[in-house]
């Protein structure tokens, strides 16, 4: 049996005497006529429509009544507000972006185009600068190359196992008060400038002990520099950890410095890989410990604890003064190397850390 919809011109409600008006009225708190009138009154401001029973409410009527009235001019005032606003915000912060990206943009333009050519070159990387002059074209910078990498990989040796043991002592004995008075010094050693770092080693290694300057003490300076970094960046990955791996170890028994080294570390490894990585590409073109602790040398030179040792850094100082153009491109071209040393540290840092992210 099938039930079909009356037709337009129909009354609806029929019965119960409502009209368009008390349908319309949001006041009026029922359908029934009012006391001593009648259900076939219609209201003097409810005209019927033609074909329809008067006083009765139809499906035109029902249609009219409910189809929503356009949107105050206020909320049409504030879209449009709010739209604006949006729009300058996207704009302020795109122009903020790009005033921020040209500087980098135009360092790297400059360096590539004035120092590229001799990276091409075969001898860059496999010559040194002994018997270079600054009016001899040629060379390389082999022995800067690997003065920097020693003297970064020195301060990586000394540096990650100091901040990876402080972070792990920071997070998993947070409350006690060596903890805190640790935390305000790693917060302190963070903001230390780097000149300020070479001057307390020069003062502790050459003024108080009487040793020469050497590149074991330019590591020294650094060390000062990087471990403040590895301690912040292992901290946040071993928070991340769930707290749940800890608590499933310590259900079954586990020591603490167990957990710690099977789960915890292992756990974050990747975080702290990234962390080393970014801290030692901070270090990596530090200038001021190497002109005041590392003196600098055209041959190349492997020995941390005796001699001067060249670093890219200290080559660029070495030829920054000179005019010809042999010099210069030299310089160029030991900028744009260090500039690429610490790029591929960086990008290297990134992909670790999107490849090998901690489970939260």
């Amino acid at each position: 049996m099938t039930v079909e919809n009356p037709p337009t011109d129909e009354p609806l409600l029929d019965g119960l005497g409502a009209t368009a008006e008390s349908v319309a009225s949001p006041g009026v708190p029922a359908l029934l006529p009012a006391a001593g009138s009648t259900g076939s009154e219609v209201p003097p401001t409810a005209a019927p429509d033609a074909g329809s029973t008067p006083g009765r409410l139809t499906r035109t009527d029902v249609e009219r009544l409910l189809t929503p009235e356009p949107a105050p001019s206020l909320l049409v005032a504030t879209s449009v507000r709010r739209r604006l606003l949006d729009r300058g915000a996207t704009v302020a912060m795109t122009v903020a972006f790009l005033l921020a990206l040209a500087p980098l943009v135009w360092i790297l333009w400059t360096v590539v185009a004035k120092g590229g050519h001799l990276l091409v070159e075969q001898g860059w990387w496999s010559e040194t600068q002994r018997g270079i002059t600054s009016r001899r074209v040629g060379g390389g910078a082999l022995h800067a190359i690997i003065g920097t990498l020693l003297q970064a990989a020195i301060t990586a040796v000394i540096s990650l196992p100091l901040g990876v043991l402080t972070a792990v002592y920071l997070v998993e004995y947070p409350r006690t008060r060596v903890s805190r008075a640790v935390s305000f010094m790693v917060d302190i050693l963070t903001g230390v400038p780097s000149i300020v770092a070479a001057l307390f080693v020069y003062a502790l290694w050459v003024t108080t002990f009487g040793l020469q300057r050497v590149a074991f003490a330019v590591s020294l300076s650094l060390v000062l520099l990087m471990v403040p970094v590895v301690v912040r960046s292992t901290e946040e990955m071993l928070r991340l950890v769930p707290t749940d791996l800890r608590e499933a170890s310590a259900a079954l028994g586990v020591p603490r410095w167990r957990t710690v080294v099977s789960v915890v570390l292992p756990t974050a490894l990747s975080g702290i890989i990234t962390g080393a990585l970014l801290g030692l590409a901070r270090v990596m073109g530090e200038t001021a410990p190497l002109l005041i602790l590392g003196p600098y040398t055209k041959q190349l030179a492997t020995n941390l604890f005796g001699g001067p040792m060249a670093t890219l850094p200290t080559m660029i100082n070495q030829d920054r003064t000179e005019a010809l153009q042999p010099a210069v491109d030299r310089v160029w071209a030991a900028a744009l190397t260090l500039v690429l040393l610490v790029l591929l540290l960086n990008v290297a840092g990134r992909l670790i850390s999107r490849r090998h992210r901690v489970a939260a």
